[in-house]
C-alpha cells in the first residue's frame, strides 16, 4: 500500500473513532441530561418536583416510581430526539430569559407549559404513559366503577391517556372564565320582551315569599303584577321532601324550593303514586311572582354551560357526553369533579343542570 492510501486509511480510521466517540458521548450526555437529578439542577424545577412528590407516580403501595424521563421523554426513535431538542428551550429560559425564575412567573406560564406537554403527548399517543400502562393489560373488573366506565369509554372512542389524565403528577393550571360571559347572560335576561309567554331564570330567584326557583327552570307567564311577572311552575313533589318541586316523578332535577307559605300555595293535580323504588310522587303546580330578569329561551344558558364545560372540565380530561350518566347521577358526579376546580357554586349549578337536562334518561314534558 502506497503512502497516499495509508493516509486515507488512517483518516478513515480516525474518523470512525471520532464518530464513534461523538455518538457514545452524545448518548451519554442525553442519558445524563434525562436524569431527575439533572432536572433538579435548575431551581425552577423545584416547584414541579414538590408536586410530583405528592403523586402516586412518586410513592405508592407497590413501590414503583416513575422518574421525570419516564413521563416526559419517549424511550427511542424520532420522538426521543425531538423531545431532547425541544427541551433545550428550558435551558435557554433558565439561564438567559429568566422566564419562570420566580413562583409568580411560573404560575403565570403554568397553562402555557402544560399545554405544550399535553400537545406533545397527544401527538405521540401518550407514548411515555403506554410504556407502562396498556388498555389490553388492564383488569377492568378490579377497578372502581367510575374507572371502569371511563376506561371503557376511552377504549370505545380511541382516546389517549393524556385526554383524561392531565394533572396526574403536577398541579393542573387554574383556568377561569371571563366574568363578561356571565354579565352578558344577565344582560340578555334583562332584554327579554315583557310579553314573553315563558321565561327561564339565569340565577336563583325569589318567588315572592313562596320560595326560590333555580336556573333554566321553565316558567309559564300567566300575568303581570307591577314590575313582576306572574309565573307558573309545573313539576312533581316527592313524599317526605314536600319543600322541593322536582322536574318529574323519579327525576330529581330540582326546579324550586318552597317556604311553608309556598307549600300551602301548591295546587295538587294528582294522587300519590309510587315509583319502582317505593318513593311516592304527585304532580303539582305553583303560581308566584317573579321580579328577577329571565330569558325567553334556555339556549343562552346552555351556551354558557358549554363554555363552563370547556373551561373547567375539558381542561383536565376529554369531553364527557351529557348522555354518559343519568339525570339523577349527574349532581354527585359534577359535585365531585367541581371540587377539584375553582368553579363557583353558581356556575357549577348551571353546569350540573346542563348535564341533567341533556342526560341519557331525560324525558321532556313537551
Amino acid at each position: 500500500m502506497n503512502k497516499k492510501w495509508k493516509w486515507i486509511a488512517g483518516l478513515v480510521f480516525v474518523g470512525i473513532l471520532l464518530g464513534g466517540a461523538l455518538v457514545l458521548s452524545s448518548m451519554w450526555m442525553m442519558h445524563k441530561t434525562s436524569d431527575t437529578s439533572f432536572c433538579l439542577s435548575c431551581h425552577t424545577m423545584q416547584a414541579p418536583y414538590e408536586e410530583y412528590q405528592g403523586s402516586a407516580h412518586f410513592m405508592n403501595q407497590k413501590g414503583i416510581r416513575a422518574e421525570c424521563r419516564d413521563c416526559h421523554i419517549p424511550q427511542s426513535g424520532m420522538d426521543y430526539l425531538i423531545t431532547k431538542v425541544r427541551a433545550s428551550k428550558d435551558i435557554w429560559h433558565e439561564f438567559v430569559t429568566g422566564k419562570i425564575d420566580t413562583p409568580e412567573k411560573y404560575e403565570a406560564h403554568r397553562l402555557e407549559m402544560a399545554e405544550t406537554v399535553w400537545e406533545q403527548m397527544k401527538a405521540n399517543d401518550s407514548a411515555t404513559c403506554r410504556s407502562c400502562h396498556q388498555f389490553d393489560a388492564m383488569d377492568l373488573q378490579k377497578q372502581s366503577a367510575d374507572a371502569q366506565k371511563m376506561h371503557a369509554l376511552g377504549i370505545k372512542e380511541k382516546q389517549t391517556c393524556i385526554d383524561c389524565h392531565k394533572g396526574i403528577a403536577h398541579f393542573p393550571p387554574e383556568i377561569t372564565i371571563d366574568t363578561k360571559a356571565h354579565d352578558a347572560l344577565m344582560e340578555n335576561a334583562r332584554q327579554t320582551p315583557v310579553d314573553a309567554k315563558e321565561v327561564y331564570p339565569v340565577a336563583p330567584a325569589a318567588l315572592g315569599n313562596l320560595g326560590t326557583v333555580y336556573p333554566a327552570t321553565k316558567l309559564n307567564v300567566v300575568g303581570h303584577s307591577g314590575d313582576a311577572r306572574e309565573v307558573e311552575i309545573i313539576g312533581s313533589q316527592m313524599q317526605g321532601a314536600e319543600q322541593v318541586i322536582y322536574f318529574a316523578a323519579g327525576q330529581r332535577l330540582v326546579l324550586a324550593t318552597l317556604t311553608d307559605e309556598g307549600q300551602k300555595a301548591l295546587k295538587i293535580s294528582s294522587d300519590w303514586e309510587k315509583d319502582p323504588y317505593g318513593n311516592a310522587w304527585r304532580n303539582v303546580s305553583l303560581r308566584a311572582p317573579l321580579a328577577e330578569p329571565a330569558l325567553s329561551k334556555p339556549d343562552v344558558i346552555w351556551d354558557y354551560a358549554k363554555t363552563l364545560d370547556k373551561t373547567y372540565c375539558s381542561g383536565c380530561h376529554a369531553p364527557i357526553s351529557s348522555e354518559h350518566y343519568t339525570l339523577n347521577a349527574w349532581p354527585s358526579v359534577a359535585k365531585g369533579m367541581g371540587a377539584r376546580t375553582d368553579i363557583s357554586a353558581e356556575d357549577l349549578d348551571i353546569l350540573t343542570r346542563w348535564f341533567q337536562y341533556h342526560a341519557k334518561d331525560f324525558t321532556s314534558k313537551e
